[in-house]
């Protein structure tokens, strides 16, 4: 008798933590936008901002890729930072140079091995470059290092370039999220291309509010960047958007909390 009711016990709170997952599966989820930088001690795109934004859970940490003269990829918004060109210099040129919080510029290498100890999604955006050729050596560079690292299940590839768009589709393991950033094909396009979704600056979908349900009948994600504001959260998430990108992932954390009372 005892046995019986110990296993309707563990049974139905089985049930309440697979209810509860399914309701945070649902939710708009937070994704830092490189990384929790306005925080002490953080600067972006920098080790500690990703560090940083596993520590308050959120679903995914943005940051930027660029191939140097070299060959070598490192981690870094602008392409000219303090003075130095990442597509002009080499990798210990690069690395010699100091974020604002003291640490020096990283490589994607480094990105790669600390995220081994994380457990934070790793949204990597490879900036257009000046060339086609360059970005495919870059994408098959880091499609290389984010598989040796283990890594292939935790990335999701982004670009504002639709060949580097086309060359993730084509190099990553079947089932990789890849999205376009520039924001002017529409959902159906989209899918024709191979995106998981579209991934658009939130003006764009203030303009067409249609697309995230088209996306949604699609079967694709939606992700919108870069929202700083409570009242741009808000009806983004009453919009029912599947990520929203933000330098404020506590303020959005607070918001998707205060919601789901």
């Amino acid at each position: 008798m005892k046995f019986m009711k110990l296993k309707r016990i563990l049974l139905t709170s089985a049930l309440l933590i697979a209810a509860y997952g399914s309701l945070q599966a649902q939710q708009t989820q937070v994704i830092a936008h490189r990384g929790f930088w306005q925080t002490p001690g953080s600067a972006q795109n920098s080790i500690t901002a990703l560090v940083k934004a596993d520590s308050i859970r959120c679903y995914g940490s943005e940051f930027d890729v660029w191939l140097t003269a070299d060959n070598r990829l490192v981690v870094n918004h602008d392409d000219i930072f303090k003075g130095v060109s990442s597509q002009d210099a080499t990798e210990a040129v690069c690395t010699a140079v100091r974020l604002d919080n003291g640490e020096p510029m990283p490589t994607l290498r480094q990105y790669a091995l600390k995220s081994r100890e994380l457990s934070t999604r790793l949204i990597l955006e490879l900036k257009p470059h000046r060339t086609p050729e360059q970005e495919t050596r870059a994408a098959e560079g880091i499609v290389r290092m984010i598989h040796d690292y283990g890594l292939d299940g935790r990335v999701e590839y982004i670009s504002f370039s639709l060949h580097a768009v086309k060359e993730f589709i084509r190099l990553a393991p079947a089932g990789t999220p890849v999205y376009y950033l520039n924001g002017e094909l529409d959902p159906q396009a989209l899918k024709d291309l191979g995106c998981a979704g579209a991934d658009y600056e939130q003006s764009v979908f203030r303009q067409h509010p249609e697309w995230i349900e088209q996306c949604h009948a699609l079967g694709m994600k939606v992700n919108v960047w870069t929202v700083n504001r409570a009242e741009d959260m808000e009806w983004l998430i009453e919009h029912k958007v599947d990520y929203i990108t933000t330098n404020e992932p506590l303020l959005l954390q607070q918001i998707l909390q205060k919601n789901q009372k």
